[in-house]
């Protein structure tokens, strides 16, 4: 159970981790219950420059499935009335430093806390919001459903992960951030959003069994073994809920915090 300090409890966003947690769309719960998406269904992670892109459009946007390799697959989509480029830019770097209640603001039933291992940078005036996650690790807490779980999310420049720098900053990719997650269960992860009427388009990919070696991925699964389907159905069911209630805080907290590092 995510609890607050005394601390915590004096500043004055507290009031969003006492807000309900807004439900992730009926459409979305339908899909986390159902069956895993098929196979062919899932963008390899040989092609995730097509996601950023946005010509995948024939594989899945929103689910979860267990690829023929045997690794997993989430993907999801959130549409964020009210919310900016640059509002999601700077809660990337603002959530993980200073106080872990910003992280539990987020999803006050499953965020423990999320760390950013050099807060000097982050908080500098003089890094650009869209790059204060580059080459910082957050140390997080956090539970998608079996139990809380430590984990490390590297994350990277989006050149450094092996993304085409002409597709950045384009109408169907403003901006993204981009992590290896360490833990229990290593994945890729890329967020990438852009402005649509009234808001931006918040899309998710996770391609999960993979590190970051050498500069390439590598594969972590044994060949003739998978990665549970609990797991990708376990992170999809999270993601689409911790996003949900994101959107709905975001563009209070920015506006009364934007400048409080």
């Amino acid at each position: 159970m995510v609890t607050l300090t005394e601390e915590e409890k004096k500043l004055p966003y507290v009031k969003y981790f006492y807000r309900p947690l807004v439900p992730a769309p009926l459409g979305k719960k339908v899909i986390a219950d159902g069956r895993a998406a098929d196979t062919l269904q899932l963008l390899p992670i040989e092609e995730r420059n097509r996601f950023i892109a946005g010509t995948d459009t024939e594989f899945l946007q929103v689910g979860f499935g267990i690829a023929a390799n045997g690794t997993g697959f989430v993907a999801n989509t959130t549409i964020m009335p009210g919310v900016t480029v640059n509002m999601m830019n700077w809660w990337f770097g603002w959530h993980s430093v200073t106080s872990d209640l910003r992280y539990k603001i987020w999803d006050p039933e499953d965020h423990y806390y999320a760390r950013a291992d050099n807060s000097d940078y982050v908080k500098d005036p003089s890094v650009p919001n869209n790059e204060k996650t580059w080459g910082v690790t957050h140390d997080i807490m956090e539970d998608i459903g079996m139990g809380p779980e430590p984990l490390k999310l590297h994350f990277m420049n989006p050149i450094d992960f092996g993304y085409d720098d002409s597709l950045i900053s384009t109408r169907k990719c403003e901006s993204l951030v981009c992590a290896i997650g360490s833990g229990n269960c290593p994945a890729a992860m890329t967020h990438k959003f852009y402005s649509i009427p009234g808001g931006i388009s918040f899309e998710s990919r996770f391609w999960i069994g993979y590190a970051y070696k050498n500069n390439k991925f590598i594969k972590l699964v044994m060949d003739g073994e998978s990665i549970p389907e609990i797991v990708p159905r376990a992170l999809f069911r999270h993601n689409i809920k911790e996003f949900a209630n994101l959107a709905s805080i975001l563009p209070e907290v920015y506006a009364e915090e934007k400048d409080n590092w």
